[in-house]
């Protein structure tokens, strides 16, 4: 028989023993008989009989040994058959296409099957896919839910090498020779206590009022008292609800921490209070906005003030009346549809151009550095910079790697002009060629290191200063010595301007400088349409004295035909999304800067009536660029980083690699409606 039953092993040597110890017998035989000859005669006889019986033994008996084993093993079988069909783990058996083939008593009351029922686990648990059990060569966990009860479900795979019959799997395939061992490990209690311990933790927090000196300044001096205290009580009740405490610092600044567990409540309200502070009215003119910051899940208490501090500043940073989340790494925003209001006071600026002219001091050799793809406000503020460097007597060097169609008419100016040296500009290998430890760079009109012109001298360059005026996203340069971001601002060229007044006496500038600091700020303000403050007119009063042509920056900027037409094309075929939002592709054949051409055409969008926010999209060397625009209703920076971009308010943008245009279009439609439902538009 192929299957016959072979005896071998331990068992084999026990049966064959007594044929050994014959051979003992033969030299007693001999030895007895050396002594007495009928003796020795007389034990052969003995022994020949026993011998013979072990042969029989051995021979015959065999069989009915291997019997017994045999039903022994079978009771063995049994026991343990019943031990796994007892077993308190839950356990089943499927085949590789999650069908049960067999379970144990505890599975069975764990998923509250009949016996003999032939569920699929992919039916019974929805994270255990076809695809999972495809690819199992090795064992898996999977975390599952079933009813109110988490589980892990350990799978894993089992070979057969021979075919198996076990009483309920008689009738299953198992050509495949595969099944899958099933174990059911109940985590509910461990993900409870777990859940429990994070509620627990503590989350600190800051509130700071944006505009409370000019809040208090807008209503009667009687009353002044009575705005302050119903401030307070909405603060202290918000805080108040959800158990915590909450203490005033300042007058414009209070500290509060609360229990991890309310935070998703906080955030499914999307920030309640940052809204109700604003129906604080007593005849103020001017509503009141409060920006929040919140740290949590830090390693300790100190650690989540810390993250509080950076939210806090973030939400400044971003233009305030809005709230910053701090999870570790993680950063959500919420909030921020208020329109940032100008501060009146040049006290800040004053004290940053002190502080920039300490660190020029000091420095020998300046590096100014704005974005890729620069355009003139960019280009602007850098010359801006270059003659405060001039009339220190610092070198200085403009850091430039490509230049667009915007910017060349303006650059070429400075270009072979014998009042400005032939090095005025640089590419970022150049640049970093000549870092020393004197070496000062100046970041003008970006915050972001990732698309700064050439991102690694902020790695070079251990002094750095940051002028800018977009809001801040996650991804700021955090090296910076000296930070001076205002969202408020309506171009790098304006804060830049402000600079030039106070870090000085006696600065003046050549109409070639004052010219591109002023296209700066009309190009960024679409003509002092957008964004445009006091200080706006004040920065642009302060550059026509000092030379600055509005007539001869007009004929700078002129279109091109071809870019006419483009942007007449993107403005003729643009879309009217969800009724208020005007989505168009700028076409790029044949420009040269499709990009700047795709800016103008978000601003022309705006023109018509009933659109609060517009977006063109346009193609270059294998990107899709992003121009958002809006007026006051809609928060554009809020919507572009959400595709990776940023910017402020009313202008921002973002860049979309390996995408398609009809792609980049889809994302832009996916994040309006993600935006709508969720009130943030």
């Amino acid at each position: 028989m192929k299957n016959q039953i072979k005896v071998k092993g331990q068992l084999k040597l026990y049966l064959q023993w007594p044929l050994f110890l014959s051979l003992l017998l033969f030299l007693a035989c001999i030895v007895v008989g050396a002594i007495d000859p009928m003796a020795g005669i007389a034990m052969v006889g003995f022994t020949i009989v026993y011998i013979g019986i072990a042969v029989w033994l051995y021979v015959y008996r065999k069989r009915r040994l291997l019997g017994g084993l045999v039903e022994f093993s079978s009771e063995y079988a049994w026991v343990q058959k019943q031990l796994l069909n007892d077993m308190a783990v839950p356990y089943a058996i499927a085949d590789e296409e999650g069908r049960l083939l067999w379970m144990n008593q505890a599975f069975r009351q764990t998923v509250k099957e009949e016996k003999g029922s032939k569920k699929n686990l992919s039916s019974m648990f929805s994270e255990i896919s076809g695809e999972v059990l495809e690819g199992l060569e090795r064992p898996v966990s999977v975390h599952v839910s079933y009813g109110e009860s988490k589980y892990r479900v350990d799978l894993m795979p089992v070979y057969l090498d021979e075919s198996v019959d076990p009483e309920e799997a008689l009738q299953a395939d198992l050509e495949k020779q595969k099944l899958v061992a099933v174990y059911l490990f109940d985590e509910t209690e461990i993900i409870v206590t777990r859940q429990e311990i994070d509620n627990q933790k503590m989350v600190a927090g800051l509130i700071y009022l944006d505009n409370y000196d000019e809040a208090l300044e807008s209503v009667e001096e009687v009353r002044r008292s009575l705005l302050v205290a119903l401030i307070d009580r909405k603060i202290n009740k918000y805080i108040s609800n959800m158990c915590g405490i909450v203490k005033k610092m300042e007058k414009d600044k209070y500290f509060f921490t609360i229990k991890q567990r309310y935070v998703d409540r906080i955030q499914e309200e999307r920030f309640s209070l940052l809204e109700d502070v604003k129906t604080v009215n007593i005849g103020n003119e001017m509503a009141v906005t409060l920006s929040i910051g919140m740290g949590m899940n830090g390693e300790s208490y100190s650690q989540c003030y810390d993250y509080a501090r950076a939210a806090i500043d973030m939400a400044l940073g971003r233009g305030g009346d809005q709230a910053v989340v701090k999870d570790g790494e993680r950063i959500r925003y919420y909030g921020g549809k208020s329109q940032q209001l100008e501060k009146t006071t040049r006290v800040k600026a004053r004290v940053k151009a002190h502080a920039l002219r300490e660190l020029m001091e000091n420095k020998d050799h300046l590096l100014i550095m704005g974005h890729k793809i620069g355009d003139i406000d960019s280009f602007g503020s850098a010359i801006g910079i270059y003659r405060i460097a001039q009339s220190m007597d610092k070198k200085a060097h403009i850091v430039i790697n490509s230049v667009n169609s915007s910017v060349r008419p303006m650059m070429d100016r400075f270009k072979n002009n014998p009042d400005y040296p032939d090095d005025m500009f640089l590419t970022g290998a150049q640049a970093a060629e000549q870092v020393d430890p004197n070496t000062l760079l100046v970041v003008v009109d970006v915050n972001r290191p990732s698309i700064t012109e050439a991102p690694e001298l902020l790695k070079m360059v251990k002094t750095i200063v940051v002028l800018d005026h977009h809001r801040q996203s996650s991804e700021i340069i955090d090296n910076a010595v000296l930070s001076y971001v205002e969202p408020y601002a309506s171009s790098a060229c304006e804060m830049v301007a402000e600079i030039l007044q106070y870090i000085g006496d006696g600065i003046r500038m050549k109409s070639v400088e004052a010219d591109a600091m002023y296209a700066g700020i009309v190009i960024d303000t679409n003509n002092f349409m957008n964004q445009a403050g006091v200080r706006t007119f004040e920065a642009a009063a302060f550059l026509r004295r000092n030379g600055a042509d509005v007539i001869r920056v007009r004929k700078l900027f002129r279109d091109r035909y071809d870019d006419y037409k483009a942007k007449a094309k993107a403005v003729s075929n643009a879309e009217i999304f969800e009724h208020d939002f005007a989505i168009s592709v700028c076409p790029s054949e044949g420009l040269e800067s499709p990009t700047v051409v795709g800016a103008q055409a978000a601003n022309e969008l705006l023109d018509i009536v009933g659109i609060k926010a517009s977006v063109v999209l346009s193609q270059f060397n294998g990107t899709v660029y992003l121009s958002a625009r809006s007026i006051d209703e809609v928060n554009v920076q809020v919507m572009m980083e959400k595709l990776g971009g940023g910017g402020h308010r009313t202008i921002a943008g973002a860049q979309l690699k390996d995408t398609t245009i009809e792609e980049a279009i889809e994302k832009v439609k996916t994040v309006i409606r993600q935006m709508l439902e969720k009130g943030d538009l």
